[in-house]
């Protein structure tokens, strides 16, 4: 049996993080990567990576997608954008030309509870071509939602759900850094999260969409709030810098109500070296119900890496999917794979 063949869109922290990664697994294989930052165009994928080629086939980095559709991939991860809505023209693309999807769009964990058009639409596309997609990460995709999903799975009743996510962003890359207002003043924060420029987390509303549904709860609103975590000595981490007195990251909490009550509860503060200031990482689940589940990990799962591994993991469990638009509720569960990649295919 032939490699799996893997494309990457985007090669920025997650995308090169994907690739350092699939070169350790067997039974897969890069074919092509796409990414138009001048700095890595019409250079080897090795060189860039700083790793060996050994005998493996030469990769060159081009900022045409048109060059990677002709290599067939069976699959592509998409390291390139947050929101269903400006991922769509790119992912469309490529369900049309007969290829698996991963992405790591926040919004597209779960794209129903946002976009419920293009969900459809991209469903449509998907099952016309005989393909799959999916968006996952680590949050949203598995710490505040497919985990707490599973863990109720324990429980006779369920009362009430609390999922605290408490971590560093400074794995991540420039485009989380922005959405996080790292590195701006107080008063430019305030700006964005007026205007609608600042994102902050992108994921709550997915997240609680996704618990809700899949344990029977119609989550009937949704509520979020932002607010600044200002740092008070300089922080550095690779993509970004907040200088004392601006803002390393932001505290971001949620609510989803269900019949009038606040079922579903979301807290998430998140920024740059938080150990700089004694902020200790951890991910928390608690559970109200029969029987209460609480669940501690600390310090938190890290962030960068999680998110890398849930796309690689996912990849033979996107390929084996029935065609059409994919949750993490919907596939098997995410679990780390050892061996040959190409033995868990079942197509």
């Amino acid at each position: 049996m032939e490699n799996i063949k893997v494309a990457i869109w985007g090669f920025g922290a997650m995308g090169s993080g994907m690739a350092r990664m699939l070169l350790k697994k067997k039974g897969v294989e890069i074919v092509g990567v796409c990414d138009r930052n001048k700095a890595r165009v019409n250079k080897s994928m090795f060189e860039v990576l700083d790793v060996e080629k050994g005998d493996k086939p030469e990769v060159i980095i081009t900022p045409d997608i048109d060059n990677i559709i002709n290599e067939r991939p069976d699959l592509a991860l998409v390291a390139t954008d947050s929101f269903t809505e400006k991922a769509f023209p790119k992912l469309k693309l490529l369900l049309e030309n007969k290829i698996n999807i991963i992405s790591t769009a926040e919004e597209m964990a779960y794209p129903q509870a946002k976009n419920p058009k293009l969900t459809k639409e991209l469903d449509e596309i998907a099952k016309e071509n005989g393909v799959s997609v999916l968006g996952t990460g680590i949050n949203p995709g598995l710490i505040m939602d497919l985990l707490v999903v599973c863990l109720t799975g324990c429980m006779t009743d369920v009362e009430h759900i609390e999922a605290e996510r408490v971590n560093s962003l400074s794995p991540f890359g420039s485009a989380v850094m922005e959405e996080q207002g790292v590195g701006v003043t107080v008063e430019e924060f305030e700006k964005g999260v007026k205007d609608g420029t600042l994102a902050g987390h992108v994921g709550f509303d997915e997240s609680i969409k996704m618990i809700g549904d899949a344990i029977g709860w119609k989550v009937e609103k949704f509520e979020q709030q932002m607010k600044p975590i200002v740092t008070n000595v300089d922080r550095k981490a690779p993509y970004g810098f907040a200088k004392a007195g601006n803002v390393a990251g932001v505290n971001m909490t949620g609510q989803g109500y269900v019949d009038g009550e606040v079922k579903i509860d979301m807290k998430h503060p998140q920024q740059i070296e938080p150990e700089m200031e004694g902020t200790h990482t951890g991910d928390y689940i608690r559970i109200k119900g029969t029987p209460e589940v609480n669940m501690a990990i600390k310090p938190e799962v890290e962030g960068g890496l999680g998110t890398i591994a849930m796309c690689v993991n996912m990849i033979p469990h996107v390929i084996n999917a029935p065609a059409g638009l994919k949750t993490m509720i919907d596939l098997p569960v995410p679990r780390a794979i050892m061996g040959d990649m190409r033995k868990l295919i079942r197509k």
